[in-house]
This record gives C-alpha cells, sequence and structure tokens, in this order.
C-alpha cells in the first residue's frame, strides 16, 4: 500500500490546484503524476482525499474525493510562549515538535534576560507547516514573531495562564497536577511562559503574577529553555486531550 502524501492547501475545498511550492514538491521530488490520490490539510481541521487532475512542471491540479472533517483531539487552546535562546536551531527543534505534540499557538517573548531578540519568522512558520503534513495533523498552529514581555502578559486571556520560573521565594505547585483540576472558568485555552536560559526576572514573574498568572514548576529536572517549552506544551496536551 502506497504511503499517503500529505499537502497543505489553504480553504482546500475551494481550490482546485496545489500552492507552487507544493507542487513543487509533488512534481519533482514525488514525481507524482495524474491520476494519483493524495491528502490535502487546510490547517483549519480536515482533510481532504483529491485526485491529481493535471500535472506539468509549474502545475498541479487537483479534484476533491472526500472531505474528511477532523475534530480538535484536545479541548479549548493550548497557547506556549517561550524566550528564544542563542540558538536558533533549539527554537527550530522545539517549534517543530510542540506542532507534532499538537497545539495551537507558540509566541516568541522578548524578556529581560533574552539572548536573542528575534526569529527567522518565515523559516519557524516553514517548519511548522512541514511537522503539520509529517505528523498528518489538521490544525496548523500560529506563529508569532517576537513580542515584548509586557506587552504580552497584558493582553487579555480568558483561559488558565501559567507562568514557568525558578524562583524558590514564590509558591510553584506543579503545572501538570494545575492543569489536571476542575477548570473554574468557561473557557478551556490554557497559556503557559517559559522564559530564557537565564529565566525571566523577579520583577518579570511579579508582574506576570499582578496580572493573574500563576508561577508553576516543571518538576524537578534541570531543564533547557527549548524542552521546557516542549515539555510545557506537552503536559498541556495531555491534560486537555479527549477521551
Amino acid at each position: 500500500m502506497k504511503e499517503e502524501r500529505y499537502f497543505y492547501v489553504p480553504r482546500a475545498q475551494y481550490c482546485e490546484e496545489l500552492p507552487s511550492d507544493e507542487a513543487q514538491h509533488a512534481t519533482r521530488v514525488l514525481r507524482l503524476t495524474e491520476g494519483d490520490e493524495v491528502m490535502l490539510t487546510d490547517g483549519e481541521g480536515s482533510f481532504y482525499r483529491a485526485l491529481l487532475t493535471l500535472v506539468s512542471r509549474q502545475h498541479c491540479c487537483y479534484r476533491v474525493l472526500e472531505t474528511i472533517p477532523q475534530p480538535r483531539p484536545w479541548s479549548g487552546a493550548i497557547h506556549v510562549a517561550v524566550a528564544p535562546t542563542k540558538n536558533a536551531d533549539r527554537m527550530e527543534w522545539m517549534a517543530e515538535k510542540l506542532t507534532e505534540v499538537g497545539i495551537d499557538r507558540l509566541t516568541f517573548l522578548q524578556s529581560q534576560f533574552s539572548e536573542r531578540r528575534q526569529v527567522n519568522l518565515a523559516r519557524m512558520e516553514r517548519i511548522v507547516l512541514s511537522a503539520i503534513k509529517q505528523s498528518k495533523k489538521a490544525w496548523l498552529p500560529v506563529v508569532d514573531d517576537v513580542t515584548p514581555f509586557t506587552q504580552f502578559v497584558s493582553r487579555p486571556f480568558a483561559g488558565r495562564k501559567y507562568i514557568a520560573h525558578c524562583y524558590d521565594e514564590f509558591p510553584r505547585p506543579h503545572l501538570f497536577g494545575l492543569l489536571q483540576q476542575p477548570v473554574s472558568t468557561a473557557c478551556d485555552d490554557v497559556l503557559v511562559m517559559v522564559g530564557p536560559e537565564g529565566d525571566f526576572s523577579v520583577a518579570e514573574v511579579r508582574q506576570a503574577m499582578d496580572l493573574g498568572f500563576t508561577p508553576v514548576s516543571l518538576g524537578t529536572s534541570r531543564l533547557r529553555t527549548e524542552t521546557a517549552g516542549l515539555v510545557a506544551g506537552m503536559m498541556a496536551h495531555l491534560a486537555l486531550e479527549r477521551p
């Protein structure tokens, strides 16, 4: 049985042609031809089984055979915000793995001790896009550019929001334990912030707490920033995963 090939096509049900980069991959790399069946994902919760009807060097047209809605595997929305590390490869790895696990949004933060104040957003979006196809996901996470800490924590958020840090002067219950408790609001959304390798500053932790963030621990292990971001996303995914 041939392996299913997944392609990303925004608003796939209203289109008849693969985007140019996807068409080039289908024709030049995979050597697909007219009559081959492919799977499309629109990144908004649906798969489409499609038949290639025209394949040329520049174009790859299709006809949708079946629409396959995909219920979101978790309740609420999972948002992870991370201060990027100096090593960009680590952030790219984290973005890829968080996408494979399943989250809704990834924001990069500019905090007081940030080692990097810019990310290659276009490259991050390509990595996330590749990850949803590889892991056969119907939901494409939103990736936000670097956002100043104060601006980010001041935004309204209806769900539960947490800040992970390593300061012993603040009570820090385990994130996973808190996530497993009954939700006291009508919104299941979860937001977890992870600081840079130098951690958030004490002032930033206090500011976040004043704005409704709960300080949390990710466990007793000493984690790199990219590992902490992945662990936070994984905990949220496991806690919110539908039966």
